[in-house]
């Protein structure tokens, strides 16, 4: 089974699933040989936009940033098949040695240096991971523009930029004739709703930008398999996780989860992920898999389609 419904990344004309990967586990959680067996699944059942960063995974111990482009980069070298996948990147966090921002100078490093890892001649979405204060955004932007001219780079995107500086951003862009930000990449998820949706979502919906949101199922937490504080003890983030959602309003969202997922014979993550892939404003929220029948529940959360009792169940439980 392969996922057929594609979304346009913003106006950038690239075409994308339903659903991002997300590839901060190759190199962390997934070595490489899991990593190779999980992109292959992937690519078979269409969930071909993956999306990683030059600093994943510099937060494990012994790494310095740079290993799942690496990981990623060998897989297209032993597999042939970069133009199966659309492959986006992202630049602008620490990476030490004063490797970090968005100053043109930096950036152009920061490129030529994840082109090598990823052995590949040009990046689909390039995006800047955080906001850099101590840039102008038209500096910023003026050398995203060059890269795109150059063929390095299709479109570019925004992590983690608040609404007022992702506006600006935007009203440069086109007052200079610059390519702009086609894609936000925000925290969003039915727990964490009101970052994006109290505005954002208006300058996203008023720009027409593409929506890749992180964090998709708040740290596995709507997998439902968190539900009371000893669950933590079940993965390498269970602490933080139980800490943050295991509250009042967090069961209340997972209890209808798994309500809505019995009467459609699905799990609680799928209909987490149905109930972002309904909304209009998101193009296709990043999730990540560690095993390949991880990959396969996710490709089946594309084909879940909510009612709109289900999907209004949802918010009104997950209202904030």
């Amino acid at each position: 089974m392969s996922t057929s419904e594609h979304r346009q990344l913003g106006r950038s004309g690239i075409q994308v699933p339903l659903l991002t990967f997300g590839g901060n586990v190759f190199g962390w959680t997934a070595d490489q040989s899991t990593s190779f067996s999980l992109l292959d699944a992937l690519v078979e059942k269409g969930l071909n936009f993956i999306d990683t960063a030059d600093v994943y995974s510099r937060w494990v111990p012994g790494n310095e940033g740079g290993e799942s482009e690496t990981i990623i980069g060998n897989w297209l070298k032993q597999s042939g098949k970069r133009d199966k996948i659309i492959l986006a990147t992202k630049v602008g966090m620490d990476l030490g040695d004063g490797k970090t921002g968005l100053a043109p100078k930096y950036i152009r490093q920061a490129v030529e240096a994840s082109l090598k890892r990823l052995q590949t001649d040009y990046i689909d979405l390039y995006q800047a991971h955080r906001d850099d204060e101590d840039t102008p955004l038209q500096d910023t932007l003026a050398t995203f523009d060059a890269l795109i001219k150059e063929g390095k780079v299709r479109a570019i995107g925004a992590s983690n930029y608040s609404a007022d500086r992702l506006s600006e951003a935007l009203k440069i862009s086109a007052d200079a004739g610059l390519a702009r930000y086609e894609t936000l990449q925000p925290e969003y998820n039915l727990y964490d709703r009101e970052g994006y949706e109290s505005g954002l979502e208006a300058v996203v919906e008023e720009h027409g930008l593409g929506v890749i949101n992180y964090y998709s199922l708040a740290s596995g937490f709507l997998s439902g398999k968190y539900l009371k504080p000893e669950d933590a003890a079940k993965s390498a983030r269970g602490q933080g996780v139980v800490e943050k959602y295991l509250n009042d309003r967090g069961l209340k969202i997972v209890h209808a989860l798994v309500q809505v997922a019995e009467a459609h014979h699905a799990s609680p993550t799928q209909v987490a992920l149905a109930w972002q892939i309904a909304r209009p404003s998101i193009t296709a929220p990043i999730v990540s898999a560690t095993s390949l029948a991880q990959v396969d529940e996710l490709a089946k959360a594309t084909q879940l389609k909510l009612t709109d009792a289900d999907k209004r169940l949802l918010s009104e439980v997950s209202s904030y």
